[in-house]
């Protein structure tokens, strides 16, 4: 029995040994090893064919590292256990998971299910395809309306009887525009679709047979049969029942039923569940494993970058002020700019109310400012086009503040046009004119302090000769 023991032990320290060799470390970052299988699944997707910058293994080793310390960090700080988290990352999963829950026998049972359900509310009767000519009489009409409607359909059933065209007068007469573009055929009807006037006389016709006119609490109709049938045999309907499954997306509901039997055969939550399957998933699929594992370490750099970089600049109004005044020559213009506003108004009197409402304000509270003096009730007395423009940029601000020869279209009930603000000649005098740039420029500095720190508090090492085997093995 020992014998026996340390044999099964051998083999299984020997397959385990076979799959390393297949997919070795290529490096390890904070203790963790990073599978070559891994680091290929990566590089591959972000340097397809459609990528403009492309970059080969060896430059994409860094841009994978740094990725990976960020994702280190996040871990660190245990973004992972955050419920918020947890939710965004189990929705992704089971994205990629919820499928592998059903068979195709599953969706064949449902479609079948469709069928027979289709079938039984049919019935006997069967379907019907009849097509009719149709006078509108509302079921509150007085008597007198009712009478005219009589007497028409009436003449127009004479009309039929003596050899008209059904398909004529239901184009030229029928009040049912979208049966009468279609010489009065309305599409096929099973029982319980429609008014039961309607049904209790078509269902009796035959084909090629006309009914008398009759009333519904729509109005008159006269109907004429056209054809009769039974619900066609499964097999010819099979592939029409599965479009409609993917349309109305009923295999979601089929994927709901199965997980419930699922989870409550195995004793476990839902949720539990769809943990376990998608770990045994993962562990025989490793497209699946990296699919999944970039949804959660995405997830990770997301917010942890969120947190070091985005939403830390933008919110940092000190240290934009302080970058913008440090770099300010990076930011100077080729040509003038104008800092201010162009306006419209309805009456002259308003052109210098506006100047006067905003000429001790500060130009990023102008747009408040207008809004709550001039547009703060009903009418709108002003209408206004506010930022930094250069040349080209509007062609009132050509003319008014640039000088431009340019023809401004006047504006609907506005007819005073007007400028106000400055003329900025040597570049942008303060960072909110030019925030965006500012910004970016900023993240991209924190951003690299930050990789810096991390390069410095997590080790990483690479093996380079498995690094040439990438893609190549």
């Amino acid at each position: 029995m020992k014998k026996i023991k340390l044999l099964i032990a051998a083999a299984l320290i020997a397959q385990s040994s076979a799959f390393a060799q297949s997919d070795p470390t290529v490096m390890t970052i904070n203790g963790q090893p990073v599978s070559r299988s891994e680091f290929e699944y990566s590089y591959n997707k972000n340097n397809t064919g459609g990528v403009i910058d492309k970059k080969t293994v060896d430059e994409y080793v860094d841009l994978f590292i740094n990725y990976k310390l960020k994702v280190a960090a996040a871990l660190d700080a245990r973004l992972d256990t955050l419920t918020s988290f947890k939710k965004e990352f189990a929705q992704y999963r089971d994205q990629q998971v919820r499928p592998t829950l059903i068979t195709n026998d599953d969706v064949e049972r449902e479609a079948k299910k469709i069928y027979d359900t289709t079938k039984a509310n049919i019935g006997e009767d069967g379907l019907i395809l009849p097509a009719h000519i149709f006078l509108m009489v509302g079921q509150k009409a007085p008597q007198e309306d009712i009478d005219k409607a009589k007497v028409r359909i009436d003449s127009i059933y004479g009309a039929l009887k003596a050899g008209a065209d059904f398909a004529d007068l239901a184009r030229r007469l029928s009040q049912d525009p979208g049966s009468a573009r279609n010489d009065g055929e309305l599409p096929w009807i099973s029982r319980n679709q429609t008014l039961k006037e309607f049904e209790d006389v078509a269902f009796k016709l035959s084909p090629g047979e006309m009914s008398a006119p009759f009333l519904s609490p729509a109005g008159y109709h006269i109907v004429l049969m056209k054809e009769r049938k039974q619900l066609e045999p499964y097999d010819s309907l099979r592939s029409n029942i599965m479009t409609f499954i993917e349309q109305r997306k009923l295999r979601e509901g089929i994927i709901n039923r199965k997980l419930d039997t699922l989870a409550l055969a195995a004793n476990m939550s839902k949720e539990d569940y769809m943990t376990r399957r998608a770990d045994s998933l993962r562990a025989a699929d490793p497209e699946m494993d990296n699919l999944i594992k970039e949804y959660h370490d995405g997830l990770l750099l997301y917010e942890i970058s969120n947190r070091h970089v985005w939403d830390k600049a933008a919110k940092d109004e000190e240290g934009l002020k302080a970058f913008f005044e440090k770099n300010k020559s990076k930011y100077a213009w080729d040509a003038p700019r104008f800092k201010g506003m162009a306006y419209h108004v309805k009456t002259k009197s308003d052109v210098k109310a506006v100047k006067n409402s905003v000429k001790k304000v500060p130009f990023t509270d102008w747009a408040e400012t207008l809004r709550k003096t001039f547009n703060n009730d009903s009418t709108i007395r002003i209408r206004v086009e506010k930022g930094i423009f250069k040349k080209g940029d509007n062609t009132l601000v050509d003319r008014e503040v640039f000088k431009q020869k340019v023809n401004v279209a006047p504006m609907k009930d506005y007819p005073f046009d007007a400028t106000f603000g400055k003329i900025l000649k040597n570049g942008p005098e303060e960072y909110t004119d030019v925030r965006g740039l500012v910004t970016a420029d900023y993240q991209d500095k924190l951003e690299k302090e930050w990789v810096e720190e991390l390069r410095k508090k997590y080790s990483v090492t690479v093996d380079k000769e498995v690094l040439k085997t990438v893609n190549n093995h």
